[in-house]
C-alpha cells in the first residue's frame, strides 16, 4: 500500500493513514444521507493528499441499509490518480461485487490474510458466526492463497483487549490466536509478514498496545507492518497511536486507521457512535508536529470534516478542526483580538476576524510587543 509516510529520519516506523469515514463513519450515520453528499464528500476527500481511502462496504443493505447506495458511489465518484480505494467485503458475495470495480477499487489489504475474533460474543453479533468456526475456516483460506502462489501473508486478532460482554483478555489469549495463525501459514511455506489488531470496542490502552506490539516483534522479528484499528470509546485511540510509534523502530510500517472528526461506530457494540476512531486531522497535524510529512494538506482536510458535519447534521469529535492547528509565521493570532468564548469564535483561524465581530474586548488600546516584533521581523528575513 502506497501512500506511506517516512519516519526513519525521525526515528518513528514509516506510518499509512487508512481513511475509513466513508465506510466506518457512514454505517452508523443515517441511512437517509444521500448518495450526491456522499459522492462529494469522497471527492473531496481524494483531493486532501490522502492516499489511502476505503469508499464502504459490500454488505447487506438490509442489516447495514446506510451501504445500500455503495454500487451507486463508486459508480459515480471521481478516483484520483496515486489514490488507493478500497472497500470492506465480509463474505464472497460482497467480494464479488466488489470485484466489479476493480479498477478503481483494489484489495483492502496488501497479503492474503486470516483472522480471528477474540471475542466468541461480538463475532456472533457482528458477522453470525463462532469463535470456533472462524479457527475452523483458517485452513481453506492459507489453501487456497498457496494455491494462488501467495509468497507473504498477514494474521490478525479482532476484539482484542477487551470485550463489552466477557471483560479484558490477555496477552496469552491474543498470542495463541495468532501462534496459531502463524504456523498454518508457515506449514504451508507462506512467510508471514503483517499483524492486523483491531478492537471494535475501544479497550485499547497504550501500555497493553505497547506490550503486544513488543512481544510480536520479540517472536516473529519478520513481522514489519502492524495495522491498527483502534476505536476511540474511552478517549485513549490518540494515545495508543502514539505508544505504538514511540514503541516501534524505523524499519517497521505502522497503518493506521482513522476518520474525518472521528466519526464512526459500531451498532453491534453497545456504545453506538460514540465507538469512534481517532480523527484523520488530529493524526496528521500531530505527524506534523513530530516531523513526520503525510502529504496531506490539513486546511483542506479541515474543510471536508466542516462538510461532513453538515451532511451528517452534527458537530463531529475533532479537536483540530475546531481549534485549528498550532498557528506560526503568518498565522498568529491577532494580538488584540477580543474575548474568544464559543466554538463558533474559535473558527476565526479558518473564517476571519468577522467571526469573533462584537466580542467583548476590554482593550483600550491596540497590543503591542517587542517579543512579537522580533518573531515578525525574524519571519520576514527566513521568507526573503
Amino acid at each position: 500500500m502506497t501512500g506511506t509516510s517516512p519516519g526513519t529520519s525521525t526515528g518513528y516506523p514509516q506510518i499509512t493513514i487508512v481513511e475509513e469515514g466513508m465506510r466506518e463513519g457512514m454505517q452508523i450515520e443515517s441511512a437517509s444521507i444521500g448518495v450526491h453528499d456522499k459522492i462529494e464528500l469522497l471527492d473531496e476527500l481524494s483531493e486532501t493528499g490522502l492516499r489511502n481511502i476505503v469508499v464502504g462496504s459490500f454488505v447487506s443493505p438490509k442489516w447495514t441499509p446506510q451501504m445500500a447506495e455503495i454500487d451507486a458511489i463508486v459508480s459515480g465518484f471521481t478516483p484520483v490518480p496515486g489514490v488507493n480505494y478500497t472497500a470492506l467485503a465480509l463474505n464472497e458475495r460482497g467480494r464479488e461485487r466488489m470485484r466489479a470495480y476493480m479498477p478503481p477499487l483494489r484489495e483492502l489489504h496488501p497479503y492474503p490474510r486470516t483472522l480471528v475474533h477474540v471475542c466468541d460474543v461480538f463475532v456472533r453479533r457482528n458477522t453470525n458466526r463462532s469463535q470456533q468456526a472462524e479457527i475452523e475456516a483458517l485452513p481453506a483460506v492459507v489453501q487456497r492463497a498457496a494455491e494462488a502462489g501467495a509468497a507473504h501473508a498477514g494474521i490478525g486478532v479482532n476484539a482484542a483487549w477487551g470485550s463489552n460482554w466477557l471483560g479484558e483478555f490477555s496477552l496469552a489469549q491474543r498470542m495463541d490466536l495468532l501462534r496459531h495463525q502463524h504456523r498454518l501459514w508457515t506449514g504451508a511455506g507462506i512467510g508471514v509478514r503483517e499483524v492486523f489488531i483491531g478492537d471494535p470496542m475501544g479497550w485499547n490502552v497504550p501500555d497493553r498496545v505497547a506490550e503486544q506490539l513488543r512481544a510480536i516483534r520479540a517472536e516473529w522479528p519478520e513481522i514489519t507492518r502492524f495495522h491498527l484499528h483502534l476505536h476511540n470509546t474511552r478517549g485513549t485511540a490518540p494515545i495508543s497511536v502514539y505508544t505504538a510509534l514511540r514503541t516501534l523502530d524505523p524499519e517497521c510500517e505502522l497503518v493506521v486507521d482513522t476518520t474525518i472528526g472521528g466519526m464512526g461506530g459500531c451498532p453491534y457494540c453497545g456504545n453506538g457512535r460514540l465507538t469512534g476512531m481517532m480523527p484523520t486531522e488530529d493524526l496528521v497535524d500531530l505527524l506534523a508536529e513530530l516531523g513526520i510529512p503525510t502529504g496531506v494538506d490539513l486546511d483542506r482536510l479541515i474543510e471536508v470534516v466542516v462538510h461532513a458535519e453538515q451532511v451528517i447534521g452534527r458537530e463531529l469529535y475533532g479537536h483540530v478542526s475546531k481549534a485549528g492547528p498550532r498557528p506560526r509565521g503568518d498565522r498568529l493570532y491577532a494580538m488584540d483580538m477580543p474575548f474568544i468564548e464559543t466554538t463558533a469564535e474559535a473558527q476565526h483561524f479558518r473564517l476571519g476576524p468577522e467571526v469573533y465581530a462584537g466580542a467583548l474586548a476590554p482593550w483600550k488600546e491596540a497590543i503591542t510587543s517587542p517579543a512579537r516584533d522580533a518573531v515578525e521581523q525574524q519571519r520576514r528575513g527566513d521568507a526573503g
